[in-house]
């Protein structure tokens, strides 16, 4: 029997290109648990967890999933399903930060997760850095020291060394704007700082740290590199009102083209240099800086949740510390549309008109959807089953809207959800499910929810069918 909901089965079958990619992600520290293993060293996420109130419920990143130990049976688990394509996070803090003795303990626990998904027919797709930045190197001063973007040349050095042989496609950073932004500006995320000047200098050695770690993959051999960021179209709340209009072109420099710009085009764009002058963005850049940040990159990972909605005019969520550095009054006025349990806003159709314009933007660019996902309250029933419609819908209209985009001649290569299992969903510790496999954290019984079984048909038939 078909485990696709009546209401999204009726409409015409839309098939995927051949070779299309389908796969999952997720992250070290909110799956792998285990912390002190094999001597892994803290990191930020650790010393934020530590900290009264910064976590609900005061969560770590203990057990997690527990992923760390369960690691071949959750392999098993991901070919049952169909992957052909597993995107997870490197630890940094199991690797260390001695580049002449990295810890090989640390680096033998991914080898043998290559070697598990190889033996399972499923391609490895490692991130070196989502987040889990060691604690040492933030007591240095972290991302806002341009020590630590050679400290991450290095550690890269010693992972691409460790498993070029079996890994051919890399990716740097995950959503640098996260690291940079929600750390050193508003501080909900680790390491919980609150200086908007140190949040621009983040921004920038994440770019020159990118830069010199494509450089040191590359020097293994040829492998396929780029980078993941969180994209987000951006538009006025009225475009009539000039306030709106200024505070959409400041999110917008700051979210997307901040990034963008720099590893695409070679420069930071004129006006974010502007609007970030007073935090010294301009002197952060050494002379060759630029040509390494923009060495070319071989496909660029877009992980997309929703589009921002902004408007010039505060409201009471506004003000500092905030992520928007140069634009703190901003607001987001709601528009009425579904949301997730995270409170996001869903607007599959923006998912279209974000690749849409990164295709004309950046012509030739391989793209890949590396993130998209929702949180919602799921309910384990009475025989064990959680019958997740709401995620089944999120999956199969965000499907939708991708494959229309590859119809209008997007280089659309492979989708990603996020995430594979239920995890520690960074501040909001375990209070927010975003897996396609449901964990039983007290257990750590993994239960496919329908959404896995609604994603693995759709695997299976290479494409889907939709109203």
């Amino acid at each position: 029997m078909s485990t696709i909901p009546r209401e999204l089965a009726t409409g015409p079958a839309l098939r995927f290109p051949e070779g299309f990619l389908w796969g999952a992600a997720t992250a070290a520290f909110q799956v792998e648990g285990s912390v002190a293993a094999d001597g892994r060293v803290p990191s930020i996420w650790d010393t934020f967890c530590a900290r009264p109130g910064a976590v609900r419920g005061g969560d770590t990143g203990e057990p997690a999933a527990d992923h760390y130990r369960r690691m071949e049976s959750d392999v098993a688990l991901m070919a049952e399903l169909g992957l052909g394509a597993y995107r997870f996070s490197v630890a940094w803090p199991r690797i260390g930060t001695d580049p002449s003795a990295p810890n090989q303990a640390g680096l033998d626990f991914y080898r043998r997760l290559v070697d598990t998904l190889l033996e399972h027919g499923i391609t490895p797709w490692p991130t070196l850095y989502h987040w889990d930045l060691p604690q040492s190197l933030e007591d240095r001063g972290g991302w806002a020291a341009r020590e630590t973007a050679y400290r991450f040349a290095d550690y890269a050095d010693a992972v691409a060394g460790a498993l070029a042989d079996r890994v051919h496609t890399w990716t740097t950073l995950n959503e640098p704007w996260c690291t940079a932004f929600a750390g050193y500006a508003s501080g909900r995320h680790a390491p919980g700082r609150t200086e908007p000047a140190a949040a621009v200098a983040a921004t920038h050695h994440l770019l020159l740290g990118h830069g010199l770690a494509t450089q040191a993959i590359r020097a293994h051999g040829r492998h396929t590199a780029g980078i993941t960021l969180n994209l987000f179209p951006v538009h006025p709340a009225d475009p009539a009102d000039p306030a709106d209009v200024e505070a959409a072109r400041r999110v917008d420099g700051l979210q997307n083209r901040i990034f963008l710009e720099p590893l695409l085009r070679g420069h930071y764009p004129a006006d974010v240099l502007a609007d970030l002058a007073p935090y010294g963005l301009g002197e952060l850049i050494g002379a060759d800086d630029l040509a390494t940040i923009a060495a070319p990159l071989d496909m660029l990972g877009v992980n997309y949740y929703r589009d921002h909605h902004v408007s010039g005019h505060p409201d009471e969520n506004s003000g500092p510390p905030s992520e928007w550095v140069g634009a703190e009054h901003t607001s987001f006025p709601a528009r009425g549309l579904p949301r997730t349990d995270s409170g996001w806003e869903t607007n599959p159709g923006q998912l279209t008109a974000l690749l849409l314009d990164l295709h004309h933007r950046y012509p030739g660019l391989p793209l890949y959807v590396t993130e998209n996902g929702a949180a919602y309250p799921d309910v384990v029933g009475p025989d064990g089953a959680v019958d997740d419609h709401d995620r089944v819908n999120f999956l199969l209209s965000h499907l939708a809207a991708a494959h229309e985009a590859i119809t209008r001649g997007v280089d659309l290569r492979g989708y990603f959800y996020w995430s594979l299992l239920d995890n520690f969903e960074w501040a909001e510790g375990y209070a927010k499910r975003f897996g396609l496999v449901h964990i039983d954290y007290p257990t750590q019984r993994r239960t496919p929810k329908l959404s896995a079984r609604q994603y693995a048909a759709v695997i299976r038939n290479n494409g889907l069918r939709t109203r």
